[in-house]
């Protein structure tokens, strides 16, 4: 007996197949034995960073995967499985999975593996991205390699300036000293 698959089940593998297309990392957790009120806050911390945090069914999941080409996660759809998807900071699921984990000291959420630009990535690779620093952490050091030479190009252009000041503030003076001798 071959049945059409149900509507609402193709649109959620269309949903989850563009997810997975547009994500720049994605990670996978098993959030089992997780209450409530800390996965409504870790939701929160994923929603605050732009990142989709949801559970998937395992099934729709691997063939939204399987459309796209990408079969090296079939193994890790086992057991309750919640996704972390970023289109923006691929370091960001990870970061924030990482820092729940350390500020909650809660065991029972687990990282499994995840996809970073489409790649597999495995646990310990997450860990690794979750120790990078942020986008907006990036992005000011690279501010201040661009600022520090300006400042330093600053400086010494106003150095002979400076300099050319404390030169006619030298003959003032002594043109004062040399008219009060005088006077």
């Amino acid at each position: 007996m071959n049945r059409e698959p149900r509507q609402e089940k193709v649109e959620a593998v269309e949903k989850l197949r563009s997810g997975f297309e547009q994500s720049k990392s994605t990670i996978l957790t098993d959030y089992r034995g997780m209450n409530v009120a800390a996965m409504t806050k870790l939701r929160r911390n994923m929603r605050q960073a732009g990142v989709e945090y949801k559970v998937v069914k395992n099934t729709l999941a691997k063939i939204a995967l399987h459309d796209l080409g990408i079969t090296g996660l079939d193994l890790f759809f086992e057991g309750p499985t919640a996704i972390a998807m970023s289109k923006t900071d691929p370091v960001a699921p990870a970061k924030i999975i990482s820092d729940f984990i350390r500020e909650t000291r809660d065991t029972s959420l687990q990282v499994k593996a995840g996809l970073l630009n489409r790649e597999f990535i495995d646990e310990v690779g997450i860990r690794a991205l979750a120790d990078l620093p942020s986008r907006e952490q990036l992005l000011a050091r690279v501010a201040g390699c661009f600022a520090s030479p300006l400042s330093s190009m600053a400086s010494v252009l106003s150095a002979p300036l400076r300099n050319v000041g404390y030169a006619l503030q030298e003959i003032l003076k002594r043109k004062e000293e040399q008219a009060l001798a005088a006077g």
